[in-house]
């Protein structure tokens, strides 16, 4: 006999309460790294940590810092004319959806490998009725979950004599893992990126609501010592907190930001100004100009002895690549889709590093638990095809950071998240040598266990033939490694 209305009602209630614990993964937040909705709906009047961080109200960070330099370095960024080993289809730009004006509107997916699965309806079916129905259960985030470590970072800037690199033998790559998205990668080059940097506690237009850390932060952000470049992959929660690019221009007031197209005004409207936007296959030239009172660098020498006290410079170069990848963008619920996502590439120094950012690979029908959809049956689904693009034409890489999280339920979510079967794939396609997983153990944003990856991530290593460790591995948060 069918529940009376008021029963489903108060089953309704009840799981959205059990998704509003700590850990707050989708229920009715809509899974913020998906749609970055989080019942936006309802709270217009509300304040959200952006109004808060304003540079008119950034109380706690401070002004908003706008000088063009920082103490013993100074960088500029050129855009590249043109757009150099590019696939034929992309010329025509099949990303950009040109509005009645003749000005791009939005962007979208344009390959078969996409669906749109996170409507209203796909999240009722997919998501909220199985929890109703107790077919779902909120992932447990209780600890212990993943280990998380001091973050140690090189003592300096460029190494030794003994240990420096050329371009017939560069010097290692070290990769740190902050969190979620979030690596800060030491070039040898003397380099310093920093990926998608999110500390806050929640990854929510509030600070009240949504996913909420079940690991700390391993560090803060005026712990890291140098950044030179802020890389970010697009605009979903999870990925661009404007409280941490607030705090790390005022750390590190000559920072550059590279992002995608339209994301630029988002920037400049918070206050920052070193900001290069891209578009998928645009590259930009980075340059760190750094003091070097040792006399080792150029510039120093024959001048005037203002000149002389002042010490030479250390010129640091890297080509940044904005590249495509399969997923969405929105802050709030009037910009679905207006800025672009993005994957990125960045060469420095002879080593190189492609940061999938969030991607999906597949758009995998509604399946039930466990059965495989890499089986023959599913073989044939349809494939993003741009991955093996960037790898033929940018690749190969030294180092993939690849996401391999927030994949369950996979009919809700697998066009736009990746799970680590589709990122073993994406490595392969990408021509990447070794790789990181990102994109898990720090938010519950869907279903899956927060463990699971990991252990997900050694099947598909070793159904691909491919070593379970030493390859394609993952790290305790603020581990470092090298490559």
């Amino acid at each position: 006999m069918p529940r009376p209305f008021g029963q489903w009602t108060s089953r309704l209630w009840r799981a959205h309460t059990r998704a509003s614990a700590a850990s707050r993964p989708v229920a009715l937040t809509a899974a913020v790294s998906g749609s970055a909705i989080v019942v936006a709906a309802a709270t217009a009047t509300m304040t959200t940590k952006e109004d808060a961080t304003s540079p008119a109200a950034a109380s706690l960070l401070g002004p908003v810092s706008t000088a063009s330099s920082s103490p013993g370095y100074v960088t500029s960024v050129a855009k590249v004319a043109g757009r150099a080993s590019i696939p034929c289809e992309a010329e025509s730009n099949p990303h950009h959806v040109v509005g009645s004006g003749g000005k791009v509107s939005h962007f979208k997916n344009p390959y078969p490998s996409w669906s749109n699965p996170v409507g209203f309806v796909s999240m009722v079916r997919n998501v909220l009725w199985p929890l109703i129905t107790g077919d779902l259960k909120q992932p447990d985030t209780s600890p212990p979950t993943v280990p998380v470590v001091t973050p140690q970072w090189l003592p300096e800037r460029f190494p030794a004599e003994s240990q420096s690199s050329s371009p017939s033998s560069p010097g290692k790559l070290r990769a740190t893992w902050l969190g979620h998205a979030c690596y800060y990668v030491e070039f040898p080059s003397g380099l310093r990126v920093l990926f998608d940097p999110v500390f806050e506690d929640r990854c929510s237009p509030f600070t009240f609501l949504g996913p909420k850390r079940y690991t700390p932060r391993p560090c803060a952000i005026a712990d890291i010592p140098t950044i030179d470049a802020v890389v970010i992959s697009h605009s979903h929660y999870d990925h661009l907190s404007h409280t941490s690019v607030l705090e790390i221009q005022k750390s590190h007031p000559d920072v550059q930001f590279f992002v995608g197209l339209g994301l630029e005004k988002w920037f400049r409207k918070s206050g920052l100004k070193n900001v290069t936007e891209l578009d998928w296959w645009e590259d930009a030239e980075l340059t760190v100009q750094v003091a070097d009172k040792s006399g080792k660098g150029t510039g120093g020498g024959g001048g005037s002895d203002a000149d002389q006290a002042k010490g030479s410079t250390r010129s640091i170069s890297a080509r940044v690549s904005c590249l495509p990848c399969q997923h969405t963008s929105a802050r709030s619920l009037l910009d679905k889709d207006t800025t672009l996502w993005c994957s990125w590439g960045v060469k420095s120094g002879g080593r190189s590093v492609w940061f999938g950012g969030d991607t999906g690979y597949r758009a995998v029908p509604r399946l039930p638990r466990g059965v495989d959809d890499y089986g023959p049956e599913y073989e044939a689904l349809p494939r993003c095809p741009q991955f093996k693009q960037i790898g033929e034409l940018r690749g190969p890489f030294d180092l993939g950071l690849i996401p391999i999280g927030a994949y369950y339920p996979r009919a809700a979510f697998s066009a736009m998240h990746a799970n680590p079967f589709d990122s073993v794939e994406i490595f392969r396609d990408t021509r990447c040598q070794r790789a990181m997983g990102i994109h898990w153990g720090t938010w519950a944003l869907t279903m899956e266990e927060v463990l699971e990856p990991p252990r997900v991530l050694r099947e598909a290593l070793k159904r691909r033939g491919l070593p379970e460790t030493g390859v394609f591995d993952v790290c305790d948060i603020g581990e470092s490694r090298e490559f």
